[in-house]
């Protein structure tokens, strides 16, 4: 609980993130799979009403599975 309320955990993800994005050896599809969700709920929040979680915690969530996902998959460290 500790690690999800550091605020260096969250800046070391988002860099791996932006990371992973950028890089070359992670497919397109992959990168699909973690930005349009992201996107989608950013933009389309009120179209979405029954989910209560705000826009940056399911972005938050989604950042740190997508890249525990990609670096074990692709073997990025």
């Amino acid at each position: 609980m500790r690690k999800l309320l550091s605020l260096r955990h969250w800046q070391r993800t988002f860099v791996r993130i932006f990371q992973l994005l950028r890089s070359k050896d992670v497919s397109l599809l992959d990168k699909l799979i973690f930005s349009v969700p992201v996107f989608l709920y950013w933009v389309l929040p009120d179209v979405l009403p029954f989910m209560p979680i705000d826009d940056i915690a399911v972005t938050m969530l989604l950042a740190e599975w997508f890249a525990r996902r990609m670096e074990s998959k692709y073997n990025i460290k």
